[in-house]
């Protein structure tokens, strides 16, 4: 390990901090670090070496965000171009910088923003995938993309063309629903093209709501011409946009749709691994997932036993979801569970738990709609929480009780607030705060997070028995993401195949199982896996550097969170002080079987 720098620079800007924060008298939990000098040299250990590639990454991020903003419209070959482009030349430009001159936080910006790139190109060629399959759905898609793309690059419209043009279109779109509503319907169009093209028909009505905006009532020889065009077709399309998803892709107005999702297959999968820097194959990680699972059965099989229901783990399941508490009083359990689980990792000292993280942060109520998504908690700053609302029907209700008991919330709190995301958040608000846009990794986010959970279990956290079944409930259900959510994205499971494996076999509730799987279609194809498999990544690394001897705990968990989000084994890398060069690639296999 490099030297403790002396405290300057950003390091001092910490310490005002911690001082400003140590100024507040009686606040519960508060830390006083001015007591524990080695504590502040270790928060701000990392602080201080400034990584000379990050002028580099801001540019990156922010010149391909103002790409983005300039060629908006998705699956447009203008867009893809441009951005081929931009990613060529990034490319070449990395390929020319020094790497030797570049300090070591500079070199491990080098390789993941070298990731970053590729990741980049790799998602532009699927979106390209994606847009050959819906094109046969979206004949006229040229012809309208030309209007907005001709009006950013400061052609002015001729509107008597503009209009003939947009009245075609219209009779054509028109055309489509109706043979969609004869049932005439494409061959070979599955329910996922069909809501893909349904979504950018909607896409292309706000592309030009926004270009008819521009002319309408500033032109008038416009507004003579194509108003009445305009408004025909932007009628035609949502109508097209409502064919779309109720003949091909089975959404009834007014009812619950169908989860249907638009799952990456192989490639986009191959793309998150890469990224993240995992050397595994999906079926290496499935398999990993499957043996994580038999482990955490074992363990609840154990607890049951002890608490009278054999080895019937469902039934100790059952009888810790009947222990919810009366609408109302959640959140006074959510902040009681807070609040010992701030003090024990307190007493613990394995991490510097910042004064200020633990004032601000405030708990807030999920909404219904949200519900159906995430019907359990989501963290940070404002940590949101659910639970029955008195407009849901009397069954749902029940299964929202039964799936937010103070036990099973117990493992998820500090999983969202501290030392979880809540306070990740806070860190990486202050320090390297270029990482969180360049790697967005949800591996180093929901992993530390999973972390916790795993070394609080091993530091007997749990107040009871019935802590124990919602720790290792949570547990089982993060070991299943990776089984389900990877065999939705290759293709080998539908939506209906995992909601099913969450209820049989996890013990979820089937809306909350549903909203899981729901949101397994919203979020990043890797996301749900990562939980579980960055938990043991940061696990296998603290096996390495703190079992060892070579750090601290509480070094360790500090170093993790000044470094920022970037895949763990950079992470490791850089700790170990292992030499970096400009093609390393994934080589760390961190698995070798469930930790106790």
């Amino acid at each position: 390990m490099r030297p403790i720098p002396m405290l300057t620079g950003c390091a001092l800007a910490a310490l005002t901090l911690a001082s400003a924060a140590q100024g507040r008298s009686g606040f519960p939990g508060q830390t006083d670090w001015s007591d524990d000098p080695p504590v502040l040299a270790s928060l701000v250990a990392f602080a201080d070496q400034e990584s000379n590639l990050r002028t580099a990454v801001v540019r990156y991020l922010q010149d391909r965000a103002a790409i983005e903003r300039r060629y908006p419209i998705l699956y447009s070959p203008a867009r893809a171009a441009r951005l081929h482009a931009f990613h060529d030349a990034w490319r070449a430009r990395l390929a020319e910088t020094d790497f030797a001159a570049l300090n070591p936080e500079g070199q491990v910006d080098y390789v993941t923003l070298r990731n970053r790139i590729d990741h980049d190109q790799a998602m532009l060629r699927l979106s390209e995938t994606r847009a050959a399959q819906i094109a046969p759905l979206l004949p006229f898609f040229d012809r309208l993309r030309a209007f907005q793309e001709a009006r950013f690059d400061r052609t002015r419209v001729n509107a008597r063309e503009a209009a003939g043009v947009l009245d075609g279109v219209a009779g054509e779109v028109e055309g489509l629903s109706a043979a969609l509503a004869d049932g005439r319907k494409p061959s070979g169009v599955s329910a996922v093209a069909g809501r893909r093209a349904a979504l950018q028909v909607e896409h292309l009505r706000t592309v030009l709501d926004d270009y008819n905006r521009f002319y309408d009532g500033y032109d008038p020889d416009y507004s003579w011409w194509v108003r009445k065009p305009y408004q025909r077709l932007d009628a035609a399309l949502e109508a097209y946009a409502g064919a779309l998803n109720l003949h091909l892709a089975g959404i009834r107005p007014g009812e619950q749709p169908p989860i249907i999702g638009d799952p990456v297959l192989a490639q986009g999968l191959a793309a998150d691994l890469a990224l993240e820097m995992i050397p595994y194959s999906v079926a290496e990680l499935i398999r990993i997932g499957e043996r994580e699972f038999a482990w955490i059965v074992r363990e609840l099989k154990i607890v049951s036993n002890r608490m009278g229901h054999g080895d019937d783990w469902h039934a100790a399941l059952e009888h810790v979801k009947t222990l919810a508490p009366a609408p109302g009083e959640v959140p006074w359990a959510i902040f009681d569970i807070a609040d010992y689980s701030e003090r024990f990792v307190e007493k613990d000292g394995s991490v510097t738990m910042p004064a200020l993280s633990r004032e601000v942060w405030r708990l807030a109520m999920q909404t219904p709609e949200r519900q159906l998504i995430n019907p359990f908690f989501s963290g940070g700053e404002v940590t949101r929480l659910s639970y029955p609302v008195d407009s849901m029907s009397h069954a749902h209700k029940l299964m929202s009780m039964r799936g937010n008991t103070p036990h099973f919330n117990f493992a998820t709190v500090h999983h969202e607030l501290i030392p979880g995301h809540h306070m990740q958040k806070f860190m990486n608000d202050r320090f390297n705060t270029h990482r969180t846009p360049l790697t967005n990794t949800p591996v180093w986010r929901e992993g530390w997070a999973l972390y916790w959970e795993m070394i609080l279990w091993e530091k007997d956290f749990p107040r009871n028995d019935a802590d124990r079944i919602g720790m290792l409930f949570w547990r089982l259900h993060r070991a299943a993401r990776i089984v389900f959510s990877l065999n939705y994205q290759t293709g080998a499971w539908t939506p209906q195949q995992a909601v099913d494996y969450l209820v049989q076999q996890v013990g979820h509730e089937r809306a909350n199982a549903e909203a899981e799987v729901r949101r397994t279609t919203i979020d990043a194809p890797f996301y749900q896996a990562a939980y579980m498999i960055g938990g043991l990544q940061f696990h296998a690394l603290r096996r390495e550097l703190v079992d060892s001897g070579r750090m601290t705990e509480r070094g360790f968990h500090d170093a993790v969170m000044q470094l920022g989000p970037m895949p763990v084994e950079l992470i490791r890398a850089r700790l170990l002080d292992q030499p970096l060069q400009p093609d390393y690639r994934s080589r760390w296999r961190f698995y070798s079987g469930p930790v106790n």
